[in-house]
């Protein structure tokens, strides 16, 4: 593909911003990409990962969840220690709205949504999900819809949502390319111990679910009006985001970063497996062989408080592109980035 000019000149800015980086000593405790994306530096180190609550404690302190859902949960267990052997730079928000759209301006790529023609999900609120065989919450798929319009008003600086596990795929080649540094998706472990960030509670700020008013932008009576027939799972007290938040717009976890939990799922790397865990390597498990799922993980704005915990796990396929999910990248930690024309030396 040929590159447009809107391409070369954001190439010619690569340059500067990576000369600035330092070249020895200790690694910069954050990083700030061509995109304007910042990235943190997670240490490496281990943490027990997944939950093995009972179903009566989980029905005690959710008591506005049918009981069989807790059953659902199995596949977060067994718990079991992990070492994260490497740091890594992880996206301190998620990829949002503005930055997308500057991938898709200078690449030339075409998210699938557009692709394929048959577009994404979105928020209607004439459409009745009682009404189809599937009940689903949005519209769609539908041309009408995709990352650029999910159907409420976003902002450049809002989370992307309807862009599916290939787009992400897509996004973080285009910057590895770029910048002479590799990008990808964090696996579902890397995931868990970012959002955890050295704890071992339900959410970084503790247990209790009420908690997440003020944390996450999550299910709440801001939101509720919108959907009666899910109302009463919502929680009490408002965030003050009926739909997507601006990214950062509630106080970041431990390893400070925002968003972990609600406002997007995020895709993770991982192929999904139900059993997985009974037989993980404890050394950075990259997630089973093959699979047809791809594991998402955090909870969004409309996520239920049982769903938002970090050991919650979910999945969709790779090419599905939702009114509720979107993506946050890792860059691998490493020398600093080689400017475009130039070789490394050893």
């Amino acid at each position: 593909m040929r590159p447009t000019l809107h391409a070369l000149g954001l190439l010619a800015m690569i340059a500067p911003a990576i000369a600035a980086q330092p070249g020895h000593g200790a690694p910069p405790a954050q990083w700030t990409n061509s995109l304007g994306m910042v990235f943190v530096r997670i240490p490496a180190g281990s943490f027990r990962m997944g939950s093995a609550e009972p179903a009566a404690k989980l029905a005690r302190d959710y008591p506005l969840m049918e009981r069989r859902r807790f059953a659902l949960l199995a596949d977060e267990a067994p718990v079991h220690r992990v070492h994260i052997r490497r740091a890594f730079y992880l996206g301190r928000h998620e990829v949002t709205v503005g930055q997308f759209r500057r991938f898709v301006e200078a690449s030339g790529y075409r998210p699938e949504s557009e692709a394929d023609g048959t577009g994404g999900y979105g928020y209607n609120p004439a459409y009745n999900p009682a009404a189809t065989p599937r009940g689903d919450a949005f519209e769609g798929r539908d041309p009408r819809y995709s990352w650029r319009d999910p159907g409420f008003a976003q902002d450049d600086d809002h989370p992307v949502v309807n862009v599916t596990w290939n787009d992400a795929q897509a996004l973080a080649a285009w910057l590895s390319r770029a910048e002479g540094q590799r990008y990808r998706l964090p696996t579902e472990a890397e995931w868990e111990y970012a959002c955890r960030a050295g704890t071992r509670t339900r959410y970084p700020h503790g247990d209790d679910p009420a908690g997440l008013v003020g944390a996450a932008n999550t299910f709440d009576q801001e939101a509720a009006p919108y959907w009666e027939r899910w109302r009463t799972y919502a929680l009490p007290g408002s965030d003050g985001h009926a739909f997507t938040a601006p990214v950062g717009s509630h106080a970041p976890n431990a390893f400070g970063l925002h968003d972990m939990l609600g406002n997007a799922w995020e895709w993770t790397a991982d192929w999904y497996g139900a059993a997985y865990y009974a037989h993980s390597p404890r050394n950075d498990p990259p997630g089973p062989r093959t699979g047809s799922v791809r594991v998402r993980r955090g909870g969004s704005w409309h996520t239920w408080p049982l769903y938002a915990r970090c050991s919650y796990r979910n999945w969709n396929s790779p090419d599905t592109r939702y009114t509720l999910v979107g993506m946050r990248l890792v860059r691998e930690d490493g020398p600093p980035p080689v400017p475009p024309g130039h070789r490394a030396t050893r």
